[in-house]
C-alpha cells in the first residue's frame, strides 16, 4: 500500500480492494456450491453404476450357471447317444439341439459379461471425476478461507487507519487551540 496517500484515500483505496476481494470470494462461493452440485450428481451416478453393475454381475453368473447346466445335458445327451447306438440317431438330434441352446446361452453370458466389464469402466471414470471435484472443492475451500483471512486484516487495518485520521485531526485542534492559548497570553502582556 503507497505509504504517500492521504488517509482519506487510504481508506478510499482500502475500501476498493476490500470490494474487489469481497467479489472475488463470492465468485469462489458460488464455484464452491457448483462443484459441490457435480460432486453429489456424480456420485448419484457412481451409486447407479454400481448398482447396475451388481446386477450385471449377478445376471452373467446366472448366465453361466445356465450355459454349465445346458453344456452338462449336452455332454449326458452325448453319453446316452454313444451308450445307445440303436438310439443314435434321435440321442444325436437332442445332443445338437442341446448343444446349439448351450452354445447360444454361453454367447449371451459371453455378451452380458463384455457390457458388465464396459460398465465397470464408466463406473472408474466417474469415481476418477468425483475424485478431482473433491480435490478442487478442497482448493477453493481453501482459496475461500485465504480471503477471508485476507478481508479481516482489510477490516482491521481500516479500523487503524479510521483511528489515525481522528488522532491526527484531533492533533490539528489542538495544535490551533495551543497556538490561540499563546496569543491570548501575550496579549495579556505588553
Amino acid at each position: 500500500m503507497p505509504e504517500d496517500l492521504i488517509p482519506e484515500a487510504q481508506i478510499r483505496f482500502l475500501k476498493a480492494k476490500l470490494r474487489v476481494m469481497q467479489e472475488e470470494l463470492d465468485a469462489m462461493v458460488q464455484e464452491c456450491a457448483k462443484k459441490e452440485d457435480e460432486s453429489r450428481e456424480l456420485s448419484l451416478r457412481l451409486k447407479e453404476a454400481e448398482e447396475e453393475r451388481g446386477r450385471l454381475q449377478r445376471a452373467a453368473m446366472a448366465q453361466q450357471s445356465q450355459a454349465e447346466k445346458h453344456k452338462t445335458l449336452a455332454e449326458e445327451a452325448l453319453g446316452a447317444g454313444e451308450a445307445r447306438p440303436e438310439q443314435a440317431s434321435p440321442g444325436r438330434a437332442a445332443w445338437r439341439c442341446a448343444r446349439f441352446r448351450a452354445l447360444e446361452e454361453a454367447e449371451k453370458g459371453k455378451a452380458e459379461l463384455s457390457r458388465l466389464k464396459q460398465a465397470t469402466k464408466v463406473g472408474g471414470r466417474e469415481q476418477k471425476k468425483m475424485e478431482e471435484i473433491k480435490a478442487e472443492n478442497k482448493r477453493l475451500a481453501k482459496q475461500k478461507e485465504e480471503l477471508m483471512a485476507a478481508f479481516k486484516k482489510q477490516l482491521k487495518l481500516i479500523d487503524i487507519l479510521k483511528r489515525q485520521k481522528m488522532h491526527i485531526e484531533a492533533a490539528k485542534m489542538l495544535s490551533f487551540t495551543e497556538e490561540e492559548f499563546m496569543k491570548a497570553l501575550e496579549w495579556g502582556h505588553p
